[in-house]
């Protein structure tokens, strides 16, 4: 008799998204990473110019907007990162003190 490989009839499902395609290789949490990290950089994110959800990653922590064309620099997976944030309302609020 030949065994069979799937005793149920079916696979399980991959909860790795985009990450799958590494498949038993580098580990579970690694393959997390990489598809927390993939989503994050493939949602929409909005244009700090125009606001217009149109802004494509073009290299690392280099952005552009589809719709008005502005390049601006962020951070290497995201537009704006937490450290950015923090940095512009410091500069926000110390400019805002001299005036």
């Amino acid at each position: 008799m030949i065994p069979r490989r799937f005793p149920f009839g079916t696979m399980a499902k991959s909860k790795t998204g985009s990450a799958g395609r590494f498949g038993a290789r580098y580990g579970r949490v690694a393959r997390r990473r990489v598809a927390e990290i993939e989503a994050d950089t493939n949602e929409d994110h909005a244009c700090p110019s125009c606001g217009e959800d149109r802004v494509d990653r073009k290299g690392t922590g280099i952005w552009q907007c589809g719709a008005c064309g502005h390049k601006f620099a962020g951070g290497s997976y995201r537009p704006e990162t937490p450290a950015g944030r923090t940095v512009r309302r410091s500069l926000r609020a110390a400019l805002g003190d001299e005036e």
